[in-house]
């Protein structure tokens, strides 16, 4: 969680509860011993949140946490009151599932380096790769392969295995999506596809790769913040409250 929402928690934690929920095999919670499910890890977030005493609350995920957040709004729509969706898909098209496949490869032989080298091209856009210098580059396939998940496999098993698109429809909660238009991971066309299916999706977009957070954190963060506080005032003069004052 740190890896991805990192750079933006301190800032929605200064006007929201944060609560942030790491996958099987990441951060500090062990890997799972048997291969993951949607439906699982969509109700190990719903009794993360009743351990936090949250009855209601507002959901981000991205990436494959998008899948997650689309299955838990589905699953439970009386818990999520909105639903904020980065870089995310309802199912892996044909060039994401055979990236996916080799990333799955790559990340059981526990060859860092050539995982990095991998992952690197098709996390960063062109244009942020282009940037970095030697030097840069170098201490940036130092920190991707140092930095991997020991449930990367895990993870990459599931993306292959996802389809929500049934899910879809049966959202209720007020929802953004937020599209990284120059992503090589998860074409914007199968971002564009989750707003689809979802009635009154709004979409917004990022010019980055499929790493907002990397390439620009300060636009995610507004357009997660300014989506929240929004939706937050919706509510408060919903029919039959007062606007607050």
């Amino acid at each position: 969680m740190d890896a991805n929402f990192g750079p933006v928690l301190p800032a929605l934690a200064a006007a929201h509860r944060a609560v942030a929920v790491d996958y099987p095999g990441s951060g500090e919670t062990p890997r799972a011993k048997a291969p993951l499910t949607l439906d699982t890890l969509a109700d190990e977030l719903i009794a993360a949140a009743d351990a936090e005493g949250a009855d209601t609350f507002a959901l981000a995920g991205y990436s494959l946490g998008s899948a997650v957040a689309v299955r838990a709004a589905a699953r439970h729509p009386s818990r999520v009151k909105a639903l904020i969706l980065t870089a995310p898909f309802a199912r892996p098209d044909t060039r994401t599932t055979l990236a996916a496949q080799i990333w799955h490869h790559l990340a059981s032989s526990r060859d860092r380096d050539k995982l990095a080298r991998f992952v690197l091209p098709l996390a960063l856009s062109p244009q942020a790769l282009d940037s970095l210098s030697p030097e840069q580059l170098a201490g940036t396939l130092r920190g991707t392969a140092e930095s991997a998940p020991e449930g990367t496999a895990d993870h990459v098993d599931l993306v292959i295995r996802t389809d929500v698109r049934a899910d879809l429809a049966a959202i209720t909660a007020p929802t953004l999506v937020i599209t990284t238009t120059r992503d090589q991971l998860v074409p914007p066309a199968l971002q564009r596809e989750v707003a689809a299916g979802i009635k009154g999706a709004r979409v917004a977009e990022i010019a980055t790769g499929h790493l907002p957070f990397a390439e620009d954190p300060a636009r995610w963060q507004r357009l997660i913040t300014d989506f929240l506080a929004e939706t937050e005032a919706g509510a408060q003069t919903g029919p039959g409250s007062r606007p607050a004052e």
